[in-house]
């Protein structure tokens, strides 16, 4: 029987908990959960015995992986995985997984909630500007950016998308115009949308060189991770137009300037908030537990990342 520990600062919603555990008291492993601790020491201590982790956007690096003597794997409850240092854990024979596509929909759902709340400048009253017949452009074709094109469809728009590994076939099949360059997508598109991982290529990516680009009144969504934007170009570009808007759900770190500034098109939230929903929340918390199960007992390295 190998020790499972759910290890959560922000925690699952209550329900995806008791999914997780109906999980796990179906086979031999034993459930641990550890909510809203306070400390990395109080990580560190209960992570000593435990052979599995499960956690959401927590740091787990070199001193967290090293007071967990025993453990085997790690399952990041969610897509991004950069919180976790997975080249180090590889050099312990740590596993360590993610559970891609499981919060698709809800962080789909939340960028256009951001998206209608910018067009409509904050509901403050004032003339805005409809979805309907505009060009909403991706970065990334992966899972979210599939749910972004079913939910912009509904709302009447076209959807162009560029990927670093495209797929012009697939996006052709859900109606999608594939674009060569991340350059054309900003040139023509009234909306961008943000959705790659952070990678080193990725750092910084979103420059001033493609924000200059942006059509008139666009607005920039970013629900991919804070650090693929140049945040000194945005600022800069920003302050040149004040026909941009830029919506994200990530506080960023120069977040008096936007308040000071930016006030009235820009928005984003106290707390990450994109994949923050009880159905997603359940999702990647089941599919976390599974994962862990299938790779104890059978050995299954499917969503092995490292």
């Amino acid at each position: 029987m190998s020790e499972i520990l759910v290890a959560t600062e922000k925690p699952f919603a209550s329900d995806a908990i008791t999914k997780i555990k109906k999980v796990t008291d179906g086979s031999k492993h034993k459930l641990q959960i550890l909510e809203k601790y306070t400390s990395k020491e109080e990580l560190k201590n209960a992570i000593k015995l435990t052979e599995a982790l499960i956690v959401r956007s927590d740091l787990i690096d070199k001193e967290i992986i090293d007071a967990g003597e025993k453990l085997r794997i790690i399952v990041r409850a969610g897509a991004g995985f950069d919180n976790i240092d997975t080249a180090y854990a590889a050099t312990k024979n740590i596993v360590v997984m993610n559970t891609p596509g499981q919060n698709a929909n809800a962080v789909a759902e939340y960028a256009f909630g951001m998206l209608l709340y910018e067009a409509r400048h904050h509901f403050n009253g004032s003339t805005g500007i409809e979805l309907k017949g505009k060009k909403l452009g991706l970065i990334g074709f992966g899972n979210i950016g599939r749910c972004m094109t079913k939910i912009a469809k509904g709302f009447g728009m076209e959807v162009y998308a560029y990927d670093v590994n495209p797929n012009p076939s697939s996006m052709i099949q859900e109606n999608v115009t594939p674009i060569g360059t991340a350059a054309e997508i900003f040139s023509s598109c009234n909306f961008v949308s943000l959705h790659v991982p952070s990678t080193p290529q990725t750092k910084g990516s979103i420059n001033y060189d493609l924000l200059k680009l942006l059509p008139k009144n666009s607005i920039l969504i970013n629900t991919a991770r804070l650090d693929v934007i140049n945040e000194a170009d945005i600022i800069k570009i920003m302050e040149e137009r004040n026909d941009i808007s830029f919506v994200s759900d990530f506080t960023p770190k120069n977040e008096s300037v936007f308040k000071e500034k930016f006030a009235d098109r820009c928005f984003y939230p106290v707390k990450k908030a994109g994949a923050q929903t009880e159905e997603a929340n359940a999702n990647a918390g089941i599919a976390a537990a599974r994962q862990i199960i299938n790779f104890f007992d059978k050995g299954d390295l499917t969503f092995k990342v490292n």
